[in-house]
């Protein structure tokens, strides 16, 4: 004989198994699904989004303006390594001439006592020759305009004929390295000779020649 009698108890659990495995389903479905909340907003196009032309032009110009920045900063780095490396060689050539003007010196000498011949002769020519090549140049004559930018006195004797305040004595060239000078010349000065005949057509710097 078949139990007709249905128990309601069992009506409600049989739904409420299916209500739980329903919920536990969607569960699993949104737990396997990653949902970004910036995402989800910007697939939304706004109104006054660019469009991908305008965000093509508007990168192209960012990374222009990044290569032009990066072009003027390594101008710059080369301007300042070129300037550096030419300041570094033209130090090592003040060190050199300025080690070399004694040996000058001493061969400027030599050359007033007429002791400059034979081999040594070849010797200092070769020498002056390197020097000249560098820049270097010398500068004090009996008879130049004293410039105090140039010379430095020493003493005071006098001159016949010096028509301006002019050198009367090299006691020690000067040297030039271009236009730089790297030592005045060591000197003597004399007023102008008051017996001294103006020679309108004489320069300043100009050898003035002797009285008979």
């Amino acid at each position: 004989m078949t139990d007709n009698n249905v128990n309601p108890d069992d009506g409600q659990a049989d739904d409420n198994q299916a209500g739980e495995s329903v919920d536990e389903r969607f569960a699993d479905i949104v737990d396997g699904v990653d949902i970004d909340a910036d995402q989800a907003t910007d697939d939304v196009p706004a109104p006054e989004e660019l469009s991908r032309e305008d965000q093509l032009e508007a990168l192209l110009a960012e990374r222009t303006e990044d290569l032009q920045r990066l072009q003027a900063e390594y101008v710059n780095y080369k301007r300042r390594v070129d300037r550096d490396r030419a300041l570094s060689r033209q130090s090592g050539v003040d060190k050199v001439i300025t080690d070399l003007m004694p040996v000058l010196d001493s061969i400027a000498m030599a050359r007033q006592h007429g002791e400059v011949e034979g081999g040594f002769k070849l010797v200092v020519d070769e020498l002056e020759k390197v020097a000249s090549a560098h820049g270097l140049t010398s500068f004090g004559e009996v008879g130049d305009a004293f410039d105090p930018n140039l010379h430095e006195a020493l003493m005071q004797m006098p001159l016949e004929g010096a028509t301006v305040t002019s050198v009367s004595q090299v006691m020690q060239p000067g040297y030039k390295l271009g236009e730089r000078v790297l030592r005045p010349a060591r000197v003597a000065v004399s007023d102008p000779d008051p017996n001294a005949t103006p020679a309108e057509s004489q320069e300043p710097g100009q050898q003035i020649p002797e009285a008979d």
